[in-house]
Parts: C-alpha cells; structure tokens; sequence
C-alpha cells in the first residue's frame, strides 16, 4: 500500500487511484511466488460501458497507472478514448514502484524492503496480474489492448495468452521479442547502477540511493529513447556555458529528475523482465506464433525509433493475419508515441472506427441485429 513507500514516490500517485489486494500467493511464471501482492489502478468512465468497449492500457518502463501525466491526448471527450462511451483501465504493473508490488514494497509481515531480494518476474507475469484485477473488476472482454514500449509487449502478450478475452490490439513502438540491441542498452544501464558505491548489491536504504548510478542509467536510456535528428534540431552545437553544451545540460537535468520519481531496484527488475519478452518463448516457432494471433491490430511504427525500429513492426505486420501498420511521422525517436500524442490518438481512432464498422457488418450479416 502506499503507505509503505518512500515518501518521493508516494507523491508520484494520484489520488484517484485504487488499490486492490490479492490475498495469498501469486505464482510467477518462473514458479517463484509473491504473497499478498497490491495492484495500484486507475479507471475512467462508467462500468457499465465494459460490457462493449472496455479499453486496457498498458504502460512504459518507467510508467506508472496516471495516463494521463504519461500519455497526453488519448483519454477525452472525442481522444481515442472517450470515458463517456468507454470504460478505460491501466494497472501499474508487476514490480513498479508506484503502488503495485515491487522492489521497494515492504515484504509482507516485515518492516524491510524486498530491494535485491524481489524475485525475477517477466511479461507474462505482468498480464497475468492484470487479468486477477480484470476478474476483480468484472471486466470479462477488452475491446482493445494497447500501450508503448513494454506497454505493447503486454498488448501482444494479451492477444496470444488470452485470445477469447481481448478484441483486438494496437502495440506501439516494439516487437514480438527483444532484441540484441534492446538487451545490450539496458545491460550498460544496469552497469552504471551496479557502479555506484550506494547500490550495495541492490540493498541501499531509504536515504542512500545509488542516485548517481540511476542517473547514468537514465542518461543512457534518454539518448536511444531520442534520435539524432531530435538532438541536433534542439540543440545543435549550442552551449550552456563556456564547460557546457546544451545538450549536456539536458541529459544531467534528466538524470536527476529520475531519482525524483523512481527507484534503481525498480529500473534493474523491469529492464530484466522486459528481456523475457519473446512471444514464441516455450510455445514455438517465432513466425508461427505471431500467425496464431488473429485478432485485428494496428502496428505502429515511429518513424526515428532506433531503440525499436520500424523493421520490428514491420516483421509484426507481415505476420499478424488482421494487421494495419502504420507510420508514426516524428523526428523525436522512441519517445515519439509520448509527445506525437495527438497524431497518434487519430490514428488508433480511425482503428477503432474501422473494427465497429466491420462488426456491425458482421453482426447485420449474422442476423444479429
């Protein structure tokens, strides 16, 4: 519960969000287990709207259940989800440091911290939690499943684990498995954690963070998150001072607003859990798996991304049988999906238009209606 966390990151949690408790234990899919694990969610709309257009987002690295601090122009009176027609819910996820159970949790009957002690959890984990508060809520079919980066790892894990339940998807920015790329970046990152003299093998107290580890880390992140194009247009060869380049500036700022808001046990547990994402992990061939995912899909690509290029979506698009690909236009990299927002929302509304015309057709053929 909140209560438990460092004050920092209770401040980070809105006040509209609520918290449910899974009594006994969870299982992992390591066969690991956590015990009374707390789910942080938020939700917009009427209930009552879940019925025909439940709407499940899901969210970011260092992301948390607020869309609407993360995500700008989504959710709205006519955005790509309107609470008035939809019942909208995102979760903080499995082993984030923003209400849900993870490493700064306190483990449960104990006044310590899980820190280094959190167990490995994966992709898969995270959607699983998610369907114990879907159940909770009553919530039995999602309409659309989306969200960026790790947030479209969870939307195509949805679509193959639990395919009767999830109407169709929109991943955004990401692949059906990570990448050599993807690993290598986070492992320099977790490097730069590990370095810090306040890590202590990921058991630090409250008031001895690894600040200048995490912030390294983040730098790093920052630099694949933007492109070159998005540097040299903001800051060119400009200087700060005589010693400092604008540029410079900008990534330290970046490291230090992190260790306002987050924690390096956190960043270390989620960048390893984002490695296990591999759809066809334990189930098949690659290709295979992604041909067994039928639901209707829009792949989005941003234009600049070089931490996911668009390469990946495309591999995602010529094998999803019910997909659409499209482009996202941002000279901005990765981050692109957080501040195209309003491009991006038109996009996944012509989708949403597109999937009720098709089932109203289906359902006036079917003499449903």
């Amino acid at each position: 519960m909140t209560v438990s966390l460092p004050d920092y990151l209770k401040a980070q949690i809105a006040a509209e969000t609520e918290f449910l408790t899974v009594p006994g234990e969870f299982v992992l899919e390591n066969g690991g287990s956590l015990r009374d694990v707390e789910i942080a969610y938020r939700t917009w709309g009427d209930p009552a709207n879940a019925a025909e257009h439940a709407i499940l987002i899901c969210h970011a690295l260092t992301g948390s259940a607020d869309v609407e601090a993360w995500w700008p122009n989504i959710i709205g009176a006519g955005k790509a989800f309107d609470p008035a027609h939809d019942f909208i819910i995102c979760a903080n996820i499995l082993g984030s440091c923003y209400g849900t159970t993870g490493p700064v949790s306190l483990k449960p009957g104990s006044t310590e911290r899980y820190r280094a002690d959190f167990p490995a959890i994966s992709v898969r984990d995270m959607v699983e939690l998610q369907r114990v508060l879907l159940d909770e809520l009553g919530v039995s079919r999602l309409e659309l499943v989306t969200g960026p980066s790790l947030g479209g790892m969870q939307a195509l894990e949805w679509a193959i684990t639990y395919p009767d339940r999830v109407s169709s998807i929109v991943p955004i920015g990401v692949g059906g498995r990570h990448s050599a790329w993807c690993i290598g970046v986070s492992e320099a990152q977790r490097a730069a954690i590990a370095a810090d003299p306040n890590w202590n093998g990921g058991y630090y107290a409250d008031d001895t963070p690894p600040t200048k580890g995490l912030a390294a880390a983040r730098m790093m992140a920052i630099c694949t998150y933007r492109s070159w194009q998005s540097f040299d247009r903001r800051f060119g060869r400009k200087r700060q001072s005589d010693e400092l380049y604008q540029v410079q500036s900008y990534l330290r700022h970046q490291g230090e607003k992190i260790n306002d808001r987050f924690d390096a046990n956190t960043y270390v547990t989620l960048t390893h859990a984002m490695h296990t994402h591999d759809l066809s992990r334990d189930r098949g061939d690659y290709p295979d798996m992604l041909r067994s995912i039928l639901q209707p899909a829009l792949v989005v690509s941003v234009s600049t991304d070089a931490l996911y290029p668009p390469e990946e979506q495309q591999v995602l698009a010529e094998h999803l049988p019910g997909s659409r690909y499209e482009t996202l236009e941002s000279a901005h990299g990765h981050d692109g999906f957080l501040i195209e927002t309003e491009k991006l929302g038109n996009k996944i509304a012509r989708f949403r238009a597109a999937n009720q015309g098709y089932a109203n057709l289906k359902a006036v053929s079917s003499g449903r209606e």
